[in-house]
């Protein structure tokens, strides 16, 4: 049974999950970690496993990092070893 026939239970995000993740957010003040990295402040929305749970990685605060959407889907791709199209501030460059 691949990912996308299980549910979110089945593949380890229910209830423990979101307690986790609002502990993760707190932590991180709500703040997206990637992008706090790069000088720049957003609000986080999501929970990032840095080390993906599917090569290995577990829920333990080291392995979480809160994350903003675009930043999450980024991380993604970027894991899979796929590209992301570029984000382009107010000012035309890359972001």
């Amino acid at each position: 049974m691949g990912w996308a026939r299980t549910s979110r239970h089945q593949r380890g995000y229910g209830w423990i999950w979101e307690k986790i993740r609002a502990r993760i957010l707190r932590r991180d003040k709500g703040l997206c970690q990637p992008c706090l990295r790069k000088g720049r402040v957003t609000q986080a929305t999501e929970v990032n496993h840095i080390t993906p749970k599917a090569q290995g990685g577990t829920d333990s605060d080291k392995n979480l990092e809160s994350i903003c959407h675009p930043c999450h889907v980024d991380e993604t791709l970027r894991q899979q070893g796929k590209r992301s199209k570029p984000t382009f501030g107010a000012d035309g460059w890359p972001v």
